[in-house]
């Protein structure tokens, strides 16, 4: 007889990078794994880690993590050296990776991270397609927020 799994309490969600949308129109997204070393793993366990600043480097058929910061732990091992800002090795598809390369040649594209989440056992990323706003699209974006929020209250209070 298989047993089930018991669900875990939390989250699966380790990071979001909130800003990539305030700064970003989001074209597409992807899922990529990411290559880690032993001490990274346990600090994602804790949720040390910091992706606001990471972009992703498309560089000889492979795509990179940059900028993204995981702190080591202060019960890390001292045998190993534990470098916060490191360049990741993400793991796509191949027919990802040169959707991702021909997508980054337009003008004005980019990748950037959105989000880093456990699936099952695995650290896994998502990824986005992006171009960049400017500074009235960032306005525009603020103003229908609040105008979202203003008529969600409106609405409810109308509903009493």
């Amino acid at each position: 007889m298989i047993k089930k799994k018991t669900y875990k309490p939390g989250s699966a969600t380790i990071a979001q990078n909130k800003r990539a949308r305030h700064e970003y129109f989001i074209e597409e997204e992807f899922e990529a794994g990411v290559v880690l070393q032993g001490w990274e793993v346990k600090a994602l366990r804790a949720g040390k880690v910091n992706i606001s600043d990471s972009y992703v480097l498309l560089k000889k058929g492979e795509a990179f993590l940059l900028g993204a910061t995981i702190t080591p732990l202060n019960v890390a091992s001292t045998h190993t050296v534990c470098e916060s800002m490191r360049t990741r090795k993400l793991l796509l598809k191949q027919r990802e990776i040169d959707s991702l390369f021909g997508r980054i040649n337009r003008e004005g594209y980019t990748v950037v991270a959105l989000s880093m989440y456990w699936k099952n056992a695995w650290s896994k990323i998502k990824i986005a397609v992006a171009k960049g706003k400017k500074t009235h699209d960032k306005r525009d974006s603020i103003k229908d927020r609040d105008w979202k929020i203003n008529k969600d209250r409106i609405m409810k209070n109308a509903n009493r």
